[in-house]
């Protein structure tokens, strides 16, 4: 299941308002079956962020087809990744 814009905006509203480690944690309780994980920023340099917030970069996750990869439409986005910068 793709990521509406509802949710989009529900999960930009948590990383503004949480910018902990935390959050991570909220994300997944605020949306169970949507993939969550988290990692340091230099794991994504070459790629770039869908959104960027104070402490992470959001990239959005396609995990459909068995294959997990990045994309940047969040019509075929089911997780995110929370790079977090130094």
């Amino acid at each position: 299941m793709a990521i509406s814009d509802g949710q989009l905006e529900r999960i930009e509203k948590l990383l503004l308002a949480d910018t902990s480690c935390s959050n991570v944690a909220a994300l997944r309780l605020a949306f169970p079956g949507l993939v969550v994980t988290r990692c340091d920023a230099g794991d994504m340099q070459d790629e770039t962020p869908f959104r960027r917030f104070s402490q992470f970069d959001v990239y959005l996750l396609d995990t459909r087809d068995h294959c997990v990869r990045l994309t940047a439409d969040p019509a075929h986005a089911t997780g995110v990744v929370l790079a977090q910068r130094p």
